[in-house]
């Protein structure tokens, strides 16, 4: 019962960041969340603060405005002191300038007692600092801005 009540959760929160809002997955994580994203571009590296994290999201969606995932799987392993989730999807992104792409990717996420405490995206980070190296030629600074990281 508790692994389909978090599956839930998390298909609920993916749903919610295809329709742009990233409160939910704010709201549930730890004042002390780590999150990392692959590459070496303006979304890639580390952050371990819950408002270091709004302002990544907050780039993310100035820079990719359409972010449409499909979630296919979602495994979970645990209880409420330490679950562990992996979330396998496909998402279709639409940069601010430049063509659509599709990625695909896995997250591994970790709740404790129902706080997000650490995610780690794993997707074709390429294709992401492909899409911000054609967005920066095109004049958006922010494009080609040091990634956020505390």
């Amino acid at each position: 019962m508790y692994h389909a009540f978090v599956q839930r959760r998390v298909r609920n929160a993916f749903n919610d960041l295809s329709n742009g809002n990233y409160r939910t997955v704010l709201e549930i994580s730890d004042p002390n969340v780590h999150h990392a994203f692959a590459g070496i571009h303006p979304l890639g590296g580390e952050r371990h603060r819950r408002e270091a994290v709004k302002r990544w999201f907050e780039r993310l969606f100035r820079l990719f405005p359409q972010l449409r995932f499909e979630v296919h799987d979602v495994l979970v392993k645990g209880w409420p002191w330490n679950t562990k989730v992996a979330v396998a999807w496909i998402a279709q992104v639409t940069p601010l300038t430049g063509e659509p792409y599709e990625n695909e990717g896995v997250h591994l996420i970790q709740f404790r007692w129902g706080r997000l405490v650490h995610f780690h995206a794993y997707e074709d980070s390429q294709k992401v600092a492909d899409a911000c190296r054609r967005m920066a030629a095109e004049g958006i600074e922010e494009a080609a801005a040091s990634p956020i990281t505390e």
